[in-house]
């Protein structure tokens, strides 16, 4: 497996790391093997029984799943935007989704020694008005800040401003009073977007680029994830196959938030997050140690499966050890998943531009991945709020 980046490499060093292969291309003679022993056949038929129920329930959208480097089943289903049909190459807002590729920003720079977990935010933003939040209590959601939805939201609809993220940074440090706090830093798990708006921002501050082109740059271009942007992008190929988000049957424009980007915000296909899943299964980005750490839960408030590592949600077993990975998505009549095993080498991608809950179940097609052998803990639906 290839290492990660040590902290002291020469940039010649990161350059040569970025062009190691994240994907061995499976000769026919490897496909074919791999198919009889996974029973791919047999598994397609029984997942595309399962999409056909999602579909007659109303899911609008793209599905992949694939496995040990088989593609299983991929497919698209409704409309991207007026009469418009989605295919597999439409572009879906991923929504908090999109928090894992922040996390993995984040933690390329912990890699390249430019950020430390232990760092606070006032170490990059002095005039932050929060004392001991630290890099690592942001991606875990511990960092008891307030919701900059609802602190600035009467603002920003009066003055029908788009703010961007270090706008949001601004009016945290200037606001009068400072918005109440929701706990102390560490003190308790509490998803909340603040966190990932804060940290895209730092990602900003401390490279000296745009959150854009910092993922272009350091994740999207050397895993070949070319259609993949950020909202923000410039790049006029973000529009090409672009979808727009529906809910009770109704179009949804911009929102005021959609600039803000970190805590949501990425467009991306089925394709590219198979690449993606792929990046992370190959350690190439990130090593193999700090993989570890974005996966291993850490809170413990709320007994139970559900837990949080650093970007990435957790389903754990009675020991609290992982046994998945994924994060889910909603944002502005979007829904996504996306959920591996890669112990099991398996993952399910579904993005959704037509709001339906039923995106967030994936127990039966999980189970059909595991075969006869294993059957998941999973609820029927796993849509953490």
């Amino acid at each position: 497996m290839v290492l990660g980046l040590l902290a002291n490499c020469n940039k010649n060093e990161k350059k040569q790391d970025q062009q190691k292969p994240f994907e061995k291309i499976l000769t026919e003679l490897e496909i074919k093997k791999i198919k009889k022993e996974i029973n791919a056949v047999y598994k397609t038929q029984l997942i595309s029984a399962l999409i056909n129920k999602k579909v007659k329930a109303g899911f609008n959208g793209s599905i992949l799943v694939a496995q040990k480097g088989v593609v299983l089943y991929e497919n698209a289903f409704g409309f991207s935007k007026d009469t418009i049909p989605n295919t597999k190459d439409s572009k879906f807002q991923l929504a908090s989704l999109s928090k894992t590729f922040t996390a993995v920003a984040v933690m390329k720079m912990v890699q390249e020694g430019q950020i430390g977990l232990d760092n606070t935010v006032k170490d990059y933003f002095p005039n932050f008005p929060y004392d001991g939040v630290s890099i690592r209590s942001l991606l875990s959601h511990r960092s008891g800040l307030p919701y900059y939805q609802y602190e600035f939201d009467l603002k920003v609809r009066t003055e029908k401003i788009y703010p961007s993220n270090q706008q949001i940074m601004d009016w945290f440090a200037a606001a009068v009073p400072t918005p109440k706090p929701l706990n102390q830093p560490d003190h308790f798990f509490s998803y909340n977007n603040t966190n990932y708006a804060v940290l895209a921002a730092l990602v900003e501050k401390v490279s000296g680029k745009s959150f854009d082109d910092y993922l272009k740059e350091k994740l999207l271009l050397p895993a070949g994830m070319t259609n993949t942007f950020t909202g923000v992008s410039k790049n006029p190929l973000l529009n090409v196959n672009k979808t727009i988000g529906y809910q009770n049957g109704r179009k949804l424009e911009k929102d005021f938030y959609d600039d803000i980007m970190g805590d949501k915000g990425i467009y991306s296909t089925t394709g590219d997050l198979l690449k993606w899943y792929n990046v992370l299964k190959s350690e190439s980005i990130l090593s193999k140690e700090n993989l570890r750490e974005m996966y291993t839960p850490r809170s413990f408030e709320h007994p139970g499966l559900r837990n949080y590592g650093y970007g990435f949600r957790l389903w754990v077993n009675e020991l609290q050890q992982t046994e998945y990975i994924y994060h889910t998505g909603w944002w502005k009549g979007y829904n996504t998943i996306m959920f591996f095993d890669l112990r099991e080498d398996f993952v399910v991608i579904l993005l959704s531009n037509k709001y339906n809950r039923d995106v967030y179940n994936v127990k039966e097609i999980v189970n059909v991945l595991h075969g006869r052998e294993k059957q998941s803990t999973l609820e029927e639906n796993i849509l953490d709020q």
